[in-house]
């Protein structure tokens, strides 16, 4: 397992680098964005002055809006300097487009290589890729070059048919998967339908993406539970996004995804823009070091989330990030409750009867949110939606509206036309 020294050295030594860090991208941003070059000068910041990580707080945070509007303006190179071209998922609105330089995508495979290895991966290992290579995404890029960075095999598969998936697990005998996590219980299905022992399968390990496995205790949350309880691989979380260019991935203790501090600054802010506690939520705020295309200054990601800042078992004393709670703009005021969609999702993966499903938020006639989610079952038991009412009552203290179909038809509205992910979540509010 590498770890990068700067990982093990005190709390003291690696705020030190990433000042110093800081300043050089002051300076950068203040030569090559015309974005920052303006926000300095609206707000009469002068760069020589942010020394240290407190001093962030007097730059204004940048949001998705100002990256949707203003995409020219945080580009710092020529557009002939462009290698790749890739967008966000666009869960919170239209896409953003992010450039990115030679130099940019081996930092990509840099930071994919420690988060692999943070996640107990060496050269010995297999990972078949369920997820896309195509349509622009930065993720299933950067798994790949990641892993070729390691010296591990590579399988390129891509997202959904268990049939092929388990076709390759069987050719090539892969040790690891790297999938969103709610697949892994449509491979066991698949499996257990077909007589496959995947139980004494080559794989011992998957990196989950894109939804979480734990609670914020860093206990198993009922999905980890639901594949764990199957199929005793080893399951890994990690957390990233295209605009932070970096990932948090757990190590073997299962603690939180490990902060990588030559990569980027991470603030948790409340709705002030100001740091929170310690023992608080906040909104991850993200400023990356050693992005050549589009660095980027105080980035509100609009993911809540809390952060743990002791020493880990595996010897890493950088900051460690949980589980993500939620999302800002995701956020539901129902019959008086907050709730966050993962809060619901985590009671859907409880119900058997349930197959998939798809949450869909929308302003009621009194200006209210009110929620409706459309599940996939095979079979309509009688009073289910009564009972379901009941299950999310005891649970929330408040029920949604169901409607009902078949697996077949939500997989269909979860996966329309040139999408990346499956889509679990609408909101028309």
């Amino acid at each position: 397992m590498f770890i990068p020294e700067i990982e093990t050295k005190s709390k003291a030594e690696i705020k030190l680098l990433q000042e110093q860090k800081l300043q050089k991208l002051m300076a950068y941003l203040n030569r090559k964005s015309k974005f920052y070059k303006k926000i300095f000068s609206e707000n009469n910041i002068k760069i020589s002055e942010i020394k240290t990580l407190e001093d962030l707080i007097k730059i204004p945070v940048t949001t998705k809006d100002d990256l949707q509007n203003q995409f020219n303006d945080f580009l710092c190179i020529d557009k002939s300097q462009v290698i790749d071209f890739v967008t966000t998922s666009g869960t919170l609105g239209n896409p953003v487009t992010f450039a990115m330089s030679d130099k940019d995508l081996d930092r990509l495979a840099y930071n994919e290589f420690i988060s692999f290895s943070c996640a107990n991966t060496n050269s010995d290992d297999i990972f078949q890729l369920m997820v896309t290579l195509d349509k622009r995404f930065m993720a299933g890029m950067a798994y790949f070059l990641g892993l070729r960075r390691l010296g591990a095999g590579i399988i390129r598969v891509g997202p959904g048919s268990p049939e092929l998936q388990f076709e390759s697990i069987n050719r090539y005998k892969p040790t690891g998967l790297v999938t969103v996590p709610s697949f892994i219980p449509k491979l066991i299905e698949y499996a257990e339908k077909n007589g496959i022992d995947y139980k004494n399968s080559s794989i011992k390990k998957a990196i989950c993406i894109g939804e979480p496995i734990r609670n914020s205790n860093f206990e198993l949350n009922t999905l980890g539970k639901k594949i764990k309880d199957k199929w005793n691989i080893e399951l890994y979380s990690t957390y990233a996004s295209t605009e932070m260019g970096t990932a948090f991935t757990e190590c073997k203790a299962g603690m939180g995804g490990h902060h990588h501090p030559e990569m980027i600054i991470v603030e948790f802010l409340d709705d002030n823009n100001l740091p929170v506690n310690d023992n608080q939520p906040g909104e991850v705020t993200i400023t990356t070091l050693g992005v050549e295309g589009m660095p980027l200054l105080r980035f509100k990601t609009g993911d809540v989330c809390y952060h743990f800042t002791e020493k880990c078992s595996c010897g890493r004393n950088t900051m460690r990030l949980g589980p993500v709670i939620g999302r800002k703009q995701q956020m539901i005021k129902f019959k008086g409750t907050t709730i966050y969609p993962p809060a619901i999702y985590d009671v859907l993966n409880e119900i058997d009867c349930i197959e998939n499903y798809i949450i869909e938020v929308a302003t009621g006639e009194f200006g209210t949110d009110e929620v409706l989610i459309k599940v996939g079952c095979k079979t309509i038991e009688k009073n289910i939606d009564k009972k379901l009412k009941d299950h999310f009552r005891a649970k929330l203290r408040v029920a949604p509206e169901f409607e009902f179909f078949s697996p077949n038809e939500i997989f269909k509205m979860q996966f329309p036309e040139n999408t990346r992910k499956p889509i679990v979540f609408i909101d028309k509010r």
